[in-house]
């Protein structure tokens, strides 16, 4: 309204919009934290790192974007330095029993999470704005995760002390608006193949932001996991040299 932006879509953007609300604003979010109740947090997000194999696939299968020997080296690599990073963790892991349900959730988010992105590239592709498209993407999605809290019986309450009401601010803000309205942004100008290195870049910050507020003690590995995965964004972000033809 401040803006003057227009919410109004045709009922084709309109589906478009509630399948970027179902699989990036909704059912994404509900598997990761169902996977983080079985498996360790440092194993979902080496799951999650996947999507960086499966959004160029999904990016030739739907768009018919090009495959490089480049793109499967730089996931390898990121992919690489993040279970390098969170080793520790997986290493608790290794016994399976309830972990085996946590991979299959995050595994079955991160396959979500690609789909949302695939339907938002064809979304920008039609040329609905990143901002508007956004706003009602998200009410779709926070609807999917009303309706998953109400079908498994959450109780609805609030929690009205200011540390609360003070990160939700922060999240909504910044871990939604700004964050979401930056990697759409990406999306549109480097696609969602690239776009998905940020799944690589935000353990290694967390990582560090741990660093700064939590005493977190880096190892050699976990620097040997930062240094890969680094690397394998820089191979990935690469511009891509044309030659030309002489004569």
């Amino acid at each position: 309204m401040v803006t003057g932006r227009s919410l109004r879509f045709s009922r084709q953007n309109h589906a478009c919009l509630a399948a970027v609300g179902v699989t990036l604003f909704g059912l994404n979010y509900v598997g990761i934290y169902w996977a983080e109740r079985f498996a360790p947090s440092g194993l979902v997000a080496v799951l999650f790192s996947t999507i960086v194999f499966l959004n160029p696939i999904g990016m030739r299968v739907f768009f018919g974007t090009p495959l490089t020997a480049r793109t499967f080296v730089a996931a390898a690599m990121g992919v690489a330095g993040v279970a390098l990073l969170f080793l520790p963790e997986i290493a608790q892991a290794r016994d399976g029993g309830a972990v085996s349900y946590g991979v299959a959730f995050g595994l079955g988010a991160t396959v979500i999470a690609s789909s949302g992105n695939l339907i938002a590239q064809r979304n920008q592709r039609a040329g609905i704005p990143t901002l508007a498209g956004n706003a009602w993407g998200m009410a779709y999605g926070a609807l999917v995760a009303a309706v998953t809290a109400s079908v498994q019986g959450v109780e609805w309450t609030f929690d009205t002390r200011p540390a609360y009401l003070a990160s939700l601010v922060y999240l909504t803000v910044f871990g939604s608006v700004v964050a979401f309205g930056a990697y759409l942004t990406l999306l549109r100008r480097i696609g969602a193949a690239r776009a998905a290195y940020t799944a690589v870049a935000t353990p290694v910050i967390a990582l560090a932001l741990s660093t700064l507020f939590e005493g977190y003690r880096w190892t050699w590995v976990g620097a040997l996991g930062v240094v890969l995965a680094i690397a394998g964004n820089a191979l990935a972000l690469r511009p891509t040299r044309v030659r030309q033809k002489i004569g």
